[in-house]
Protein backbone atom coordinates (compact mmCIF):
# COMPACT_ATOMS: atom_id res chain seq x y z
CA UNK A 1 0.00 0.00 0.00
CA UNK A 2 3.25 2.61 0.70
CA UNK A 3 4.48 1.96 -2.62
CA UNK A 4 1.21 2.77 -4.42
CA UNK A 5 0.44 5.75 -2.15
CA UNK A 6 4.21 6.80 -3.22
CA UNK A 7 3.80 6.23 -6.86
CA UNK A 8 0.58 8.59 -6.52
CA UNK A 9 2.55 11.12 -5.03
CA UNK A 10 5.14 11.15 -8.01
CA UNK A 11 2.15 11.12 -10.71
CA UNK A 12 0.00 13.93 -9.45
CA UNK A 13 2.64 16.08 -7.82
CA UNK A 14 2.76 16.66 -4.16
CA UNK A 15 -0.12 19.44 -3.01
CA UNK A 16 2.46 21.83 -1.84
CA UNK A 17 4.13 22.44 -4.96
CA UNK A 18 3.79 25.83 -5.67
CA UNK A 19 2.28 27.40 -9.28
CA UNK A 20 5.61 29.18 -9.23
CA UNK A 21 7.55 25.33 -9.12
CA UNK A 22 5.47 24.64 -12.13
CA UNK A 23 6.01 27.43 -14.03
CA UNK A 24 9.94 26.68 -13.58
CA UNK A 25 10.10 23.08 -14.69
CA UNK A 26 7.44 23.90 -17.82
CA UNK A 27 9.81 27.19 -18.77
CA UNK A 28 12.86 25.13 -18.53
CA UNK A 29 11.32 22.29 -20.05
CA UNK A 30 10.18 24.07 -23.16
CA UNK A 31 13.65 26.02 -23.36
CA UNK A 32 15.62 22.91 -23.85
CA UNK A 33 13.64 21.47 -26.15
CA UNK A 34 13.33 24.12 -28.25
CA UNK A 35 16.68 24.89 -28.59
CA UNK A 36 18.62 21.51 -28.38
CA UNK A 37 17.60 20.73 -32.15
CA UNK A 38 17.44 24.09 -33.35
CA UNK A 39 19.58 23.92 -36.34
CA UNK A 40 17.16 21.34 -37.48
CA UNK A 41 14.11 23.39 -37.05
CA UNK A 42 15.62 25.67 -39.93
CA UNK A 43 16.19 23.11 -42.39
CA UNK A 44 12.38 21.94 -41.68
CA UNK A 45 11.30 25.61 -42.11
CA UNK A 46 13.32 25.57 -45.48
CA UNK A 47 12.16 22.36 -46.63
CA UNK A 48 8.73 23.55 -46.64
CA UNK A 49 9.47 26.45 -48.88
CA UNK A 50 6.83 26.19 -51.62
CA UNK A 51 9.22 27.17 -54.12
CA UNK A 52 13.15 27.76 -52.60
CA UNK A 53 15.52 29.81 -54.32
CA UNK A 54 17.73 27.54 -56.39
CA UNK A 55 20.40 27.92 -53.56
CA UNK A 56 17.96 26.43 -50.68
CA UNK A 57 17.11 23.01 -52.14
CA UNK A 58 18.43 20.50 -50.19
CA UNK A 59 18.82 16.08 -50.78
CA UNK A 60 18.31 15.83 -47.28
CA UNK A 61 18.91 16.97 -43.45
CA UNK A 62 23.12 16.28 -43.71
CA UNK A 63 23.11 18.10 -47.40
CA UNK A 64 21.23 21.10 -46.29
CA UNK A 65 23.38 21.32 -43.20
CA UNK A 66 26.44 21.22 -44.79
CA UNK A 67 25.47 23.87 -47.67
CA UNK A 68 23.79 26.69 -44.89
CA UNK A 69 27.26 26.27 -43.48
CA UNK A 70 29.65 26.40 -46.31
CA UNK A 71 27.15 29.28 -48.03
CA UNK A 72 25.94 31.29 -45.08
CA UNK A 73 28.03 30.19 -42.15
CA UNK A 74 27.65 27.96 -39.44
CA UNK A 75 25.72 30.69 -37.17
CA UNK A 76 23.15 30.96 -39.55
CA UNK A 77 22.03 27.71 -38.61
CA UNK A 78 21.30 29.28 -34.46
CA UNK A 79 19.12 32.58 -36.49
CA UNK A 80 16.33 32.91 -34.70
CA UNK A 81 16.82 30.62 -31.58
CA UNK A 82 17.11 33.46 -29.15
CA UNK A 83 12.90 34.29 -30.44
CA UNK A 84 12.36 31.03 -29.49
CA UNK A 85 14.07 30.71 -26.35
CA UNK A 86 12.41 34.15 -25.35
CA UNK A 87 8.95 32.40 -26.14
CA UNK A 88 9.33 28.98 -24.90
CA UNK A 89 10.11 30.13 -21.72
CA UNK A 90 7.14 31.80 -20.69
CA UNK A 91 4.93 29.99 -22.96
CA UNK A 92 5.84 26.29 -21.52
CA UNK A 93 5.46 27.94 -18.02
CA UNK A 94 1.90 28.96 -18.46
CA UNK A 95 0.93 25.45 -20.24
CA UNK A 96 2.43 22.75 -17.35
CA UNK A 97 1.36 25.72 -14.34
CA UNK A 98 -2.14 25.83 -16.34
CA UNK A 99 -2.59 21.64 -16.90
CA UNK A 100 -1.34 20.96 -13.18
CA UNK A 101 -3.85 23.31 -11.83
CA UNK A 102 -6.90 22.54 -14.16
CA UNK A 103 -6.37 18.58 -14.44
CA UNK A 104 -6.28 19.09 -9.90
CA UNK A 105 -9.44 21.61 -10.44
CA UNK A 106 -11.40 19.21 -12.90
CA UNK A 107 -10.45 15.72 -11.20
CA UNK A 108 -11.71 16.71 -7.80
CA UNK A 109 -10.84 14.38 -5.72
CA UNK A 110 -8.96 12.21 -8.44
CA UNK A 111 -6.44 14.15 -10.08
CA UNK A 112 -4.63 12.33 -13.13
CA UNK A 113 -7.16 9.41 -12.96
CA UNK A 114 -9.31 11.92 -15.49
CA UNK A 115 -9.03 11.26 -19.11
CA UNK A 116 -11.93 13.94 -19.60
CA UNK A 117 -10.07 16.30 -17.32
CA UNK A 118 -7.04 15.71 -18.27
CA UNK A 119 -7.63 16.27 -21.99
CA UNK A 120 -9.58 19.19 -21.10
CA UNK A 121 -6.93 20.91 -19.36
CA UNK A 122 -4.53 20.18 -22.03
CA UNK A 123 -7.11 21.98 -24.58
CA UNK A 124 -7.37 24.99 -22.01
CA UNK A 125 -3.19 24.93 -21.53
CA UNK A 126 -2.33 24.63 -25.15
CA UNK A 127 -4.78 27.97 -25.88
CA UNK A 128 -2.09 29.23 -23.65
CA UNK A 129 0.81 28.20 -24.75
CA UNK A 130 -0.12 29.42 -28.31
CA UNK A 131 -1.27 32.66 -27.86
CA UNK A 132 2.37 33.22 -26.04
CA UNK A 133 4.41 31.51 -28.79
CA UNK A 134 2.70 32.18 -32.25
CA UNK A 135 4.15 35.43 -32.77
CA UNK A 136 7.55 33.84 -31.59
CA UNK A 137 7.32 31.14 -34.33
CA UNK A 138 6.32 34.19 -37.47
CA UNK A 139 9.18 35.99 -35.93
CA UNK A 140 11.60 32.86 -36.01
CA UNK A 141 10.39 31.07 -39.30
CA UNK A 142 10.65 34.43 -41.21
CA UNK A 143 14.78 34.93 -39.91
CA UNK A 144 15.04 31.24 -41.16
CA UNK A 145 14.43 31.48 -44.50
CA UNK A 146 16.97 31.72 -46.99
CA UNK A 147 17.84 35.19 -48.05
CA UNK A 148 15.88 36.62 -45.03
CA UNK A 149 15.88 40.67 -45.23
CA UNK A 150 15.80 41.46 -41.46
CA UNK A 151 18.70 42.10 -39.72
CA UNK A 152 17.90 40.75 -36.40
CA UNK A 153 14.50 39.41 -34.53
CA UNK A 154 13.79 43.21 -33.72
CA UNK A 155 14.28 44.19 -37.04
CA UNK A 156 11.32 41.33 -38.56
CA UNK A 157 9.13 42.41 -35.46
CA UNK A 158 8.57 46.19 -36.50
CA UNK A 159 8.72 45.74 -39.98
CA UNK A 160 5.67 42.70 -39.79
CA UNK A 161 4.33 45.59 -37.20
CA UNK A 162 4.79 48.18 -39.85
CA UNK A 163 3.52 46.66 -42.87
CA UNK A 164 1.36 43.79 -42.19
CA UNK A 165 -0.34 45.10 -38.89
CA UNK A 166 -0.54 43.20 -35.15
CA UNK A 167 -2.79 40.67 -36.90
CA UNK A 168 0.20 39.00 -38.92
CA UNK A 169 1.28 37.73 -35.63
CA UNK A 170 -1.36 35.84 -35.22
CA UNK A 171 -2.34 34.68 -38.76
CA UNK A 172 -1.71 30.99 -38.16
CA UNK A 173 -2.93 30.99 -34.77
CA UNK A 174 -6.13 28.82 -35.86
CA UNK A 175 -3.92 26.48 -38.14
CA UNK A 176 -1.62 26.34 -34.80
CA UNK A 177 -3.90 25.29 -32.93
CA UNK A 178 -5.84 23.18 -35.40
CA UNK A 179 -2.60 20.79 -35.59
CA UNK A 180 -2.09 21.06 -31.84
CA UNK A 181 -5.26 19.57 -31.49
CA UNK A 182 -4.35 15.88 -33.14
CA UNK A 183 -0.85 16.76 -32.43
CA UNK A 184 -1.21 16.82 -28.83
CA UNK A 185 -3.70 13.46 -28.68
CA UNK A 186 -1.31 11.58 -30.87
CA UNK A 187 1.63 12.38 -28.60
CA UNK A 188 0.18 11.80 -25.13
CA UNK A 189 -2.10 8.27 -26.00
CA UNK A 190 1.79 7.45 -27.41
CA UNK A 191 3.37 8.25 -24.55
CA UNK A 192 1.21 6.65 -22.49
CA UNK A 193 0.96 3.50 -24.50
CA UNK A 194 4.45 3.59 -24.23
CA UNK A 195 4.77 4.11 -20.44
CA UNK A 196 2.26 1.06 -20.08
CA UNK A 197 4.73 -1.39 -21.65
CA UNK A 198 8.32 -0.04 -20.59
CA UNK A 199 6.95 1.45 -17.21
CA UNK A 200 3.54 -0.27 -16.28
CA UNK A 201 4.79 0.90 -12.46
CA UNK A 202 4.95 4.35 -13.22
CA UNK A 203 8.26 4.75 -11.26
CA UNK A 204 10.27 7.55 -12.17
CA UNK A 205 12.71 5.99 -14.91
CA UNK A 206 14.67 8.05 -17.00
CA UNK A 207 15.18 5.68 -19.56
CA UNK A 208 11.82 4.85 -20.06
CA UNK A 209 10.71 8.56 -20.50
CA UNK A 210 12.91 9.57 -23.05
CA UNK A 211 12.55 6.56 -25.32
CA UNK A 212 8.86 7.10 -24.91
CA UNK A 213 8.76 10.76 -24.87
CA UNK A 214 11.35 10.55 -28.27
CA UNK A 215 8.57 7.85 -29.86
CA UNK A 216 5.81 10.03 -29.14
CA UNK A 217 7.17 13.50 -30.79
CA UNK A 218 8.31 11.40 -33.74
CA UNK A 219 4.67 9.71 -34.34
CA UNK A 220 2.86 12.96 -33.86
CA UNK A 221 4.95 15.43 -35.71
CA UNK A 222 5.35 12.89 -38.76
CA UNK A 223 1.60 12.65 -39.39
CA UNK A 224 0.96 16.34 -38.56
CA UNK A 225 3.45 17.23 -41.10
CA UNK A 226 0.85 18.41 -43.32
CA UNK A 227 -0.78 20.90 -40.96
CA UNK A 228 3.13 22.17 -39.98
CA UNK A 229 3.52 22.60 -43.78
CA UNK A 230 0.23 25.85 -43.73
CA UNK A 231 1.23 27.24 -40.48
CA UNK A 232 4.88 27.50 -42.25
CA UNK A 233 3.30 29.64 -45.23
CA UNK A 234 1.20 31.11 -43.08
CA UNK A 235 3.59 32.53 -40.94
CA UNK A 236 6.66 33.46 -43.74
CA UNK A 237 4.12 34.69 -46.54
CA UNK A 238 6.40 33.72 -49.33
CA UNK A 239 6.51 36.34 -51.85
CA UNK A 240 6.53 33.76 -55.12
CA UNK A 241 2.66 32.51 -53.52
CA UNK A 242 0.96 36.06 -54.74
CA UNK A 243 1.25 35.96 -58.77
CA UNK A 244 -1.61 35.89 -60.27
CA UNK A 245 -3.80 36.42 -57.11
CA UNK A 246 -5.95 39.29 -55.45
CA UNK A 247 -4.78 39.13 -52.32
CA UNK A 248 -1.63 39.57 -51.67
CA UNK A 249 -1.79 37.39 -48.37
CA UNK A 250 -2.12 33.80 -47.79
CA UNK A 251 -4.77 33.85 -44.92
CA UNK A 252 -6.21 31.32 -43.20
CA UNK A 253 -5.84 27.09 -43.70
CA UNK A 254 -8.07 26.57 -46.46
CA UNK A 255 -6.20 29.44 -48.25
CA UNK A 256 -3.15 27.64 -47.54
CA UNK A 257 -3.77 24.38 -48.43
CA UNK A 258 -5.10 25.65 -51.75
CA UNK A 259 -1.88 27.53 -52.28
CA UNK A 260 0.46 24.30 -51.20
CA UNK A 261 -1.13 21.99 -53.69
CA UNK A 262 -1.14 24.62 -56.34
CA UNK A 263 2.09 24.95 -56.10
CA UNK A 264 3.92 21.27 -55.41
CA UNK A 265 0.85 19.09 -55.21
CA UNK A 266 -0.25 16.42 -52.98
CA UNK A 267 3.77 15.73 -51.98
CA UNK A 268 3.84 19.29 -50.53
CA UNK A 269 2.23 18.71 -48.03
CA UNK A 270 5.00 16.29 -46.69
CA UNK A 271 7.96 18.80 -46.99
CA UNK A 272 10.08 18.62 -43.94
CA UNK A 273 8.46 15.32 -43.06
CA UNK A 274 11.78 13.51 -42.25
CA UNK A 275 13.33 17.14 -40.37
CA UNK A 276 10.40 17.54 -38.46
CA UNK A 277 10.43 14.44 -36.85
CA UNK A 278 14.36 14.32 -36.35
CA UNK A 279 13.81 17.56 -34.52
CA UNK A 280 10.58 16.62 -32.37
CA UNK A 281 11.84 12.93 -31.07
CA UNK A 282 15.30 14.41 -29.38
CA UNK A 283 13.42 17.83 -28.18
CA UNK A 284 10.05 16.17 -27.16
CA UNK A 285 12.65 13.11 -25.15
CA UNK A 286 14.42 16.07 -23.89
CA UNK A 287 11.36 17.72 -22.87
CA UNK A 288 9.65 14.60 -20.91
CA UNK A 289 12.74 14.29 -19.41
CA UNK A 290 13.57 17.24 -17.75
CA UNK A 291 9.60 17.74 -16.73
CA UNK A 292 9.03 14.01 -15.10
CA UNK A 293 12.76 14.66 -13.24
CA UNK A 294 10.77 17.56 -11.39
CA UNK A 295 7.83 15.67 -10.70
CA UNK A 296 10.60 12.90 -9.14
CA UNK A 297 11.88 15.58 -7.50
CA UNK A 298 8.75 17.63 -6.15
CA UNK A 299 7.61 14.17 -5.06
CA UNK A 300 10.63 13.74 -3.31
CA UNK A 301 10.16 16.97 -1.41
CA UNK A 302 6.24 15.97 -0.45
CA UNK A 303 7.58 12.53 0.87
CA UNK A 304 11.07 12.46 2.58
CA UNK A 305 10.94 9.47 4.11
CA UNK A 306 10.10 7.47 1.41
CA UNK A 307 8.26 4.17 1.50
CA UNK A 308 10.62 2.15 3.98
CA UNK A 309 12.13 4.98 5.76
CA UNK A 310 14.47 5.77 3.11
CA UNK A 311 15.50 8.93 2.84
CA UNK A 312 14.34 9.14 -0.40
CA UNK A 313 11.47 7.38 -3.07
CA UNK A 314 14.03 4.69 -4.67
CA UNK A 315 15.05 5.32 -8.04
CA UNK A 316 13.85 2.31 -10.29
CA UNK A 317 15.78 1.12 -13.46
CA UNK A 318 15.35 -0.78 -16.65
CA UNK A 319 14.94 -4.67 -16.12
CA UNK A 320 14.68 -4.20 -12.14
CA UNK A 321 12.29 -6.35 -10.49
Amino acid sequence: MEMWAEEDEYESLPESSSVTTHMVAGALAGIMEHCVMYPVDIIKTRMQSIRPSSHARYRSIGDAFVKISRDEGMFRTFRGMNVVALGAGPAHALYFSCYEQMKVTLSHSNPGKNPLANGAAGCGATLLHDAIMNPAEVIKQRLQMYSSPYKGALDCMWSIWRQEGISAFYRSYTTQLTMNIPFQSIHFITYELMQELLNPGREYNPSTHLVSGALAGGVAGGLTTPLDVCKTLLNTQERCTFSGRRSLTVSGISDAVRTVYHFRGAVGFFGGMRARVVFQMPSTAIAWSVYEFFKFVLAKEGNPRGSAGNEFPVLQTTGSQ
